[in-house]
This record gives C-alpha cells, sequence and structure tokens, in this order.
C-alpha cells in the first residue's frame, strides 16, 4: 500500500470514528433500522454513503442501505453515471422519477425552497412506500452552523438542521450522521481518494450568496477564536431561557 493509500485510510478511519460518534451521541441507529441514503453523487453524499456502508461491516446492529437518486428530470442530468457507479460499489440503490413542474413551466419559473421541498417529499413518500424507516442526509457540521446563523439573520428565528429529528409520530426520521465533520476534512478526502466527478445540474435559480457572506464571516471570526464554530453548534444545546425575550 502506498503513502498515499495509508493517508486516505487514516483520514477515512478518522471521519468513521466521528461518524461513530454522532449516531451514538444522538441513537440515530438502532438494530433493524433500514436507512435510505438520499444520493446526489456530490461529495457529501458520496461521503456519507461510504462511512455507512464501511460501518456496517463491524457496527454492533444490523442495518440496511439503500441509496435513493430523486431523478427530477432536469434537463441535461444524466442520472446514468450516478447508477453505473452504485453498481460498481456493490450498494443497492433506487431511482425515484418524479415531475414538478406543471405543465409549460420551466425551472426559472420555480424557486430553491420548492425544488427542495419537492425532492425531501419524494425521499419521504418513497421510504415510507418501500419500508424505510431512516434517511440518511448529507449535511455536515458547516451546513448545520450556517444553517442556525442564516435562519437569525435572514429568518428572523433560531433553528437549525437537527442531527436526528422525527417525523410523522416517529414513522420516518431523518439522520445527520455527518454533524460532526466539517466540510473542509471531505474536500480534503474527496481529493486525495480522487471522487469521480459527475455532471451538476447548473440551476438558473441557484443563489449562494448569503450562505457564502455566512461561510466567509464564520471563516473571518475564526481568526480571533478558533472555537467560534464548535460554540455555534453548542449555543442551541445552552439556550438560557431566563435571558430571552417573551
Amino acid at each position: 500500500m502506498n503513502t498515499l493509500s495509508v493517508r486516505i485510510e487514516k483520514e477515512f478511519v478518522s471521519l468513521s470514528k466521528k461518524v461513530g460518534m454522532a449516531i451514538g451521541d444522538y441513537d440515530m441507529l438502532r438494530d433493524g433500522d433500514r436507512v435510505v441514503v438520499g444520493f446526489s453523487g456530490g461529495k457529501d453524499s458520496m461521503t456519507l454513503l461510504k462511512l455507512l456502508k464501511y460501518r456496517q461491516t463491524f457496527a454492533p446492529i444490523k442495518f440496511e442501505l439503500l441509496a435513493m437518486i430523486i431523478d427530477m428530470g432536469l434537463p441535461g442530468l444524466d442520472i446514468k453515471p450516478l447508477e453505473d457507479f452504485l453498481k460498481k460499489e456493490g450498494v443497492s440503490y433506487h431511482i425515484e422519477k418524479i415531475t414538478f413542474l406543471k405543465k409549460g413551466q420551466t425551472i426559472s419559473d420555480t424557486n430553491c425552497f420548492w425544488c427542495s421541498w419537492n425532492r425531501r417529499k419524494a425521499l419521504f413518500e418513497c421510504a415510507h412506500r418501500m419500508g424505510f424507516n431512516k434517511i440518511a442526509l448529507g449535511h455536515h457540521h458547516d451546513d448545520i452552523i450556517e444553517t442556525i446563523l442564516l435562519n437569525l439573520f435572514f429568518q428572523g428565528h433560531i433553528s437549525a438542521m437537527r442531527p436526528k429529528q422525527e417525523f410523522f409520530g416517529g414513522k420516518l426520521t431523518i439522520i445527520r450522521p455527518l454533524a460532526y465533520i466539517e466540510e473542509k476534512d471531505i474536500t480534503a478526502l474527496a481529493k486525495k481518494a480522487k471522487y469521480p466527478k459527475f455532471v451538476e445540474y447548473d440551476c438558473p435559480n441557484n443563489d449562494m450568496t448569503k450562505r457564502k457572506m455566512i461561510k466567509d464571516l464564520i471563516r473571518q471570526l475564526e481568526r480571533e477564536n478558533r472555537a467560534v464554530k464548535t460554540n455555534i453548534f453548542k449555543s442551541l444545546q445552552r439556550i438560557n431561557k431566563d435571558y430571552l425575550l417573551d
């Protein structure tokens, strides 16, 4: 095994330990769980799938994994390379085709919220129909932190992506096993491991300005305090109700 392979393996195991911590801290997985992994082919969902598949080999519990691709019929987006990759990896998968645009509409006639809502709805409905009880999403530590600040600054409320969140009386549960993993570590692993690059849909409505603004703000604050992201993440667990407005 060459030096690069050893380094990749060490980094992969290190990330796996963080996933294990998140799973344990939030009781994300139990014996017999059937887990759908939302798979887009991006570095986050690919890392999530690889880590959960790896943990299946030694976890003290048994759980099933199914990669799910939501095919929204977006123009120019080829799903086949994702399918070929999953076949090569030996991962069970399902492609759910949906149409969310009304007759005569184009993607420019909608917005990010509507697109995301329909994709999430399809994940929920398909997972339930196929008898799965957990949906694993590839949101990482930075996603959660940035969402807290985006909601605070631009929506005027305090909320976050929860690492584990139950819906419909516990019939379906969203889990985010990458909750303790920073984006930079996923990016580094993807680069060193030479993840395949799939063509991503260049949405005309894609506006990352606000999220980039938050990323830049956090990066600037980290120069003064390296614990900024940790503090933001833990802040919602340390709410002092005596000092909140009625």
